[in-house]
């Protein structure tokens, strides 16, 4: 659609619309003819601004507010602007060398994870967001068993990332602690470094061709990791900044602030949107309605997905007005999803 309308624009209304929007990005108040004609760098009368400027509105990339003579950018004129007018440039060393100064590199996942929202947030002033990945995208280290009595085993679980978790489960069958020793010690020489759902295929194919004697103990690790490794009942995502879109233009009034902190605190319908997000490459902007998802309406969400050895594990953003300096909030974001699966990495090979 935004291909579509700017082969419609020609090389004078792709300046005229460039300059509009950099100029209402910068003081957000409505251009008029004669500021665009002192911006744009064209040598045109504001007659002829002011003639481009009603062809632009006519295609809706932009709109003229009822107080005033200017012109304010659409989310369709945002989207023109974003999709081929907007020239990005990567973040300077400098910059980039304090973002991963400011990323916590030790300790739990959760805490860099949690780190990667607060500095999306610190550096562009809106709200970061990142999701949780569930606990079984990460291999495994080792793992204990405890009997506690009858069908009860208390499960010890070191992931790769150095979380450990303590599970208590129920069992189909009671297990002394022979066998609960045995299916550890098998369970961590065979498959130490695999996920839970790589565990639960092999598992599974070996035990269509092993002996009687192996197989009874594959039995034994399938029942218990079964009940260790459940599927993680909901996705989680850490959220920091919220208050920053207090007073921001378009969410200023009270009740929309409501609606979208209310979102935040429900997160369903926005993780389902960052999921989404999750399965496409590369950058994923959405401006005003285009999400799909009514609170975010007069907003913009911009995401980046991250991973470890070139395998998604969850997506980050940043949500702010549609009136956002682009060109600055994409690299951030690119950049904070490579510093945080650079740190995934480095956490992972060093253990």
């Amino acid at each position: 659609m935004s291909s579509t309308l700017h082969n419609k624009l020609d090389a004078r209304a792709r300046q005229l619309l460039r300059a509009l929007i950099a100029q209402y990005i910068a003081d957000g108040q409505p251009v008029g003819s004669r500021t665009l004609a002192r911006s744009a760098g064209l040598d045109v009368s504001p007659a002829t601004i002011r003639n481009v400027m009603a062809d632009l509105e006519e295609l809706g990339l932009l709109a003229a507010p009822h107080t005033s003579a200017g012109r304010v950018p659409t989310a369709q004129g945002y989207r023109v602007f974003v999709d081929s007018l907007l020239e990005l440039k990567p973040l300077e060393a400098p910059q980039i060398e304090q973002m991963r100064r400011e990323l916590p590199t030790a300790g739990a996942t959760q805490d860099l994870l949690s780190g990667a929202s607060s500095l999306l947030s610190d550096v562009t002033r809106f709200v970061g967001v990142v999701t949780v990945p569930k606990r079984e995208e990460f291999p495994f280290r080792h793992i204990d068993f405890v009997a506690l009595g009858g069908n009860r085993v208390l499960v010890i679980l070191v992931f790769s990332d150095n979380e450990v978790q303590n599970r208590v489960v129920v069992t189909q069958r009671a297990y002394t602690a022979g066998d609960l020793e045995q299916v550890a010690n098998f369970l961590n020489a065979n498959y130490a470094g695999l996920r839970m759902s790589e565990i639960r295929e092999h598992l599974a194919r070996e035990m269509r061709e092993t002996s009687h004697r192996l197989h009874q103990l594959m039995v034994a690790a399938v029942d218990v990791t079964e009940q260790a490794f459940p599927d993680q009942p909901g996705a989680d995502m850490l959220v920091a900044g919220q208050v920053n879109l207090m007073g921001a233009q378009g969410v200023a009034d009270v009740d929309r602030l409501r609606e979208l902190f209310e979102a935040f605190q429900r997160k369903r319908d926005l993780l389902n949107l960052l999921e989404g997000c999750a399965r496409a490459e590369g950058v994923r902007l959405f401006i005003g309605e285009e999400s799909g998802f009514a609170a975010l309406d007069g907003l913009s969400l911009v995401t980046a997905p991250y991973g470890i050895e070139g395998r998604v594990l969850g997506v980050l953003g940043v949500i702010g007005p549609t009136r956002m300096a682009y060109q600055r909030v994409i690299p951030v974001v690119q950049t904070t999803a490579q510093l945080l699966s650079g740190a995934l990495n480095q956490a992972r090979q060093a253990t």
